[in-house]
């Protein structure tokens, strides 16, 4: 009867395995599909203890989600009315002016260069692309008439665009709506005598994804606003465009810093010709750095997350790599589970047998040798 009930129990975790390799495969043949499904996801969990608190307040889930539906809209619709048309406006200068930018790099940088590090300036001729901006940055005009006249050339990528847009909030808002139901159908699935452990590590996961999440996209636009504000401080043309792209990366970690950092320091160099704007480029991006270390990150992601630096990088290549825009989203979720099934195996190898018994004979070994060390001494003392 034992052996059948062993048999029974590896026969089910065939089964499962077996259907955790088909629904990857499937996942991987629909990811571009599940794209805007994932990210109407993502925002029902990062919105969902909103909701909660307003359900708490004696409102109806479905008035609850409305009410943080709405918010949610009108943040965006703000954002993007205020975002975009200054956006627009510095990438719209930059272009005017990138000829003038690159005169100024060949004749000021490139020299520099070439006599400090023996760079040859044949390498990084810029004639040919001086001459391609003077011919047809007047064609290019805003963001806006570039975009309208990209329709005609990809009608389809356009239309399927627009679609995910349009998918997007009918299925967050429906999400949002049903997550707890969702959440109580997924625990009644679960096997009864594994229901403790598996809702303890769900637990963990969660907060260890919601604190990131949630409190990351807070330093992402603290950061943003910050690099912004600094570098208008230096008197930098395309401070706001600079600092924004550095803050809404700023997610993987390092990399907002050092590509704001870059596109600072030579947009000083070019702007003024001189170090001391140069330097204060970069102060701005160090103290923004020593900011994020110690109040920006502590006050609003908490020590508590435990996913490292190389973990979240690794989460999102390895996913973006295997799956797309789809593994992007997806990639740090499973990273903050894995991370707690790591943990929680971690605990189960320190009180296992196997781990203990060794411990049990180190001690017995150190036991051993200090009776040995003892009755030296006693013989060494009789002698005497």
């Amino acid at each position: 009867m034992v052996r059948f009930g062993q048999s029974n129990n590896q026969y089910q975790y065939v089964v499962i395995i077996f259907a955790l390799i088909c629904f990857g495969w499937l996942f991987y043949l629909l990811s571009p599909v599940l794209s805007p499904f994932l990210f109407s996801a993502l925002l029902a969990y990062l919105f969902d203890p909103l909701a909660d608190q307003l359900e708490n307040r004696k409102l109806s889930r479905t008035l609850s989600v409305v009410v943080v539906f709405a918010t949610i809209v009108l943040l965006i619709t703000a954002v993007l009315l205020w975002l975009v048309p200054a956006l627009e406006k510095e990438i719209t200068k930059l272009l005017k002016n990138l000829p003038g930018y690159i005169i100024t790099i060949r004749n000021w940088v490139l020299p520099w260069l070439e006599a400090r590090f023996g760079l040859q300036a044949e390498i990084l001729d810029t004639s040919q692309l001086i001459e391609l901006l003077k011919a047809h940055w007047q064609q290019a005009g805003g963001i806006a008439s570039a975009i309208v006249a990209s329709v005609s050339k990809s009608g389809i990528a356009i239309a399927s665009g627009l679609m995910n847009v349009l998918i997007i909030p009918v299925v967050t808002f429906y999400l949002l709506r049903d997550w707890d139901v969702l959440v109580e159908e997924i625990r009644q699935l679960l096997p009864r005598n594994r229901v403790g452990i598996i809702s303890r590590l769900t637990r963990e996961a969660d907060q260890v994804l919601g604190a990131f999440l949630r409190g990351q996209f807070s330093v992402m636009i603290a950061l943003g606003i910050f690099y912004s504000l600094g570098l208008s401080l230096v008197g930098l043309d395309y401070a706001f465009l600079i600092g924004m792209i550095s803050g809404l990366i700023s997610f993987i970690p390092y990399l907002g810093s050092a590509v704001g950092l870059v596109l600072s320091t030579l947009a000083a160099a070019v702007q003024y010709q001189d170090w001391t704007h140069v330097l204060f480029a970069a102060g701005v991006f160090g103290l923004g750095q020593l900011l994020e270390g110690f109040v920006f990150t502590p006050l609003m992601v908490g020590n508590k997350v435990g996913l490292h630096p190389v973990t979240v990088i690794f989460a999102i290549m390895a996913g973006g790599q295997l799956f797309g825009f789809a593994g992007v989203l997806l990639g740090l979720p499973v990273a903050s589970v894995l991370m707690v099934l790591v943990r929680h195996g971690h605990e189960l190898y320190k009180s296992s047998n196997f781990y203990n018994e060794y411990v049990a004979e180190e001690g017995h070994a150190e036991i051993d040798e200090q009776d040995n060390f003892r009755d030296d001494m006693i013989e060494d003392e009789m002698d005497q």
